[in-house]
């Protein structure tokens, strides 16, 4: 734990499959102490949850219940207790929470964000629907796509503070796979992207998406046969799958006002991706999105009338 012992008026959490977050947040809004660990919901059974969070926050409650506002896997089947999906369209920004019933300490008052859900085509997000109502606090009047890359990007329609529908592509998990655990990893070692290679894969990628299985293939050939540089090989696999990506995609981005929120690199090459298209693009460092969208959400439960 960070910072010494202090209390709060509420507590943020974010809760992920291999992390667990945590913020003490004052009367005035302000961060008082933060904390952090790798208790993640893919690494705890039901009845691990409390003591998780208890490890964190414990020095931050005060002898009555305080209000916890947690988003993230800790809602779901696999979770704390499961909080069920919201239908879009939806307002992340005012999604009534579902209060928890399992804590044993009495001292936690516990709420958890519900994730979003789509029937046609099928499609769930846990965890992005906050980021999104703190992206919503800051641009309110925003009407484009929010495009959140990560482990499952999401491609998310936003109109008049609404979510109308979203894609995912788990193009950050077949990247992780692809570069750790299949016979490109011997090619693809490397910590940074050739950018001139990535662009090139981007472009090929993007115009003929079905070659996919084949240019991935082709970069270990590549690698054995020319001696292919890494940071080249690891451009061209990254290339190759966000350009599938886009092509996938195409009606989110082509012609919108598009937002990428993501880690400030990562953030910068969907955007240069997306520009060498054409595109309308920001890119947007998407660390402050979440816990902005919990302390909106907390807004809402003081004051439903609130838009």
């Amino acid at each position: 734990m960070s910072g010494q012992a202090t209390y709060a008026d509420w507590i943020a959490v974010d809760w992920g499959t291999t992390h667990l977050r945590a913020w003490a947040i004052g009367p005035d809004g302000a961060i008082r102490a933060e904390a952090q660990s790798t208790k993640g919901m893919g690494g705890l059974a039901r009845d691990g949850f409390e003591a998780a969070l208890l490890d964190l926050v414990q020095d931050w409650l005060g002898a009555g219940p305080t209000p916890i506002l947690a988003c993230g896997m800790v809602g779901a089947k696999q979770g704390w207790q499961e909080a069920p999906y919201v239908p879009v369209p939806a307002k992340p920004a005012t999604l009534a929470m579902m209060r928890a019933t399992a804590p044993k300490d009495r001292r936690l008052d516990l709420w958890i964000v519900p994730g979003l859900s789509q029937a046609r085509p099928a499609d769930v997000m846990r965890g992005e629907e906050t980021q999104i109502a703190g992206f919503l606090a800051r641009e309110a009047g925003f009407d484009g796509v929010l495009c959140l890359p990560g482990t499952h990007t999401k491609w998310v329609h936003i109109s008049a503070g609404e979510v109308v529908s979203f894609q995912t592509c788990m193009t950050g998990e077949m990247f992780d796979l692809l570069s750790q655990h299949s016979v490109l990893r011997h090619s693809v070692a490397a910590a940074s992207l050739d950018q001139a290679a990535f662009a090139e894969a981007v472009s090929e990628t993007l115009s003929r998406p079905e070659r996919l299985a084949q240019r991935l293939f082709s970069i270990r050939a590549d690698a054995t046969l020319n001696g292919t540089a890494a940071d080249v090989a690891r451009a061209r696999l990254s290339g190759a799958l966000i350009g599938a990506e886009l092509a996938a995609t195409r009606p989110y981005w082509l012609g919108q006002d598009v937002v990428v929120a993501a880690a400030p690199a990562l953030a910068d090459l969907y955007a240069r991706a997306l520009m060498a298209q054409g595109a309308s693009v920001r890119p947007m460092d998407a660390a402050p999105l979440t816990l902005a969208g919990l302390a909106r959400l907390r807004m809402t439960m003081k004051d439903p009338s609130l838009p």
